[in-house]
């Protein structure tokens, strides 16, 4: 890795967790745990975009480390890399049949896709399947949310901000 392109990387890390940080501290307007903007996904969904898979999973990988360990709970890591994990991999399949011009659509089926992660962890979390009722409630937050982070990556990505 080049030093240009781990700096890069570097700063799109630190403008995700800033990402991350601001988006703490918004108050959810509806009482569903794992409802979230989800605005650090906009720097991941652009470099998987514009830089590659490589880069894109790095970026991802160390927003989630340093993420949860600046909110100091380990569950936040759990969460967060199975839900993080799940949608990268939908992410790059999708971005294999889509246009950039269809990124939006990617990222909505990846904010789903993170979803299931979060859900599928809290099944293994809590042992009990009581926490698939929030999934529809999920799926509904996450389309939303996805169309609006898709659209703010196409929307950078259309600028060509490398």
């Amino acid at each position: 890795m080049t030093t240009r392109r781990l700096t890069r990387n570097a700063l799109l890390t630190a403008v995700a967790l800033i990402l991350f940080t601001v988006e703490a501290q918004i108050p959810v307007p509806v009482p569903i745990p794992g409802v979230k903007p989800g605005l650090a996904n906009i720097v991941t969904v652009w470099a998987a975009c514009l830089l590659g898979p490589a880069d894109a999973f790095s970026i991802l990988l160390c927003r989630v480390l340093l993420g949860a360990f600046f909110a100091g709970r380990l569950t936040v890591l759990f969460y967060s890399l199975s839900g993080g994990l799940l949608s990268f991999c939908a992410l790059l399949i999708l971005r294999r049949v889509t246009t950039k011009d269809q990124l939006w659509i990617c990222s909505i089926l990846a904010a789903v896709a993170h979803n299931a992660g979060q859900i599928a962890a809290a099944v293994f979390v809590t042992g009990s399947r009581a926490v698939l009722a929030y999934f529809p409630f999920l799926v509904l937050s996450g389309m939303i949310t996805g169309l609006f982070t898709g659209l703010c990556a196409q929307f950078l990505v259309s600028r060509r901000l490398t």
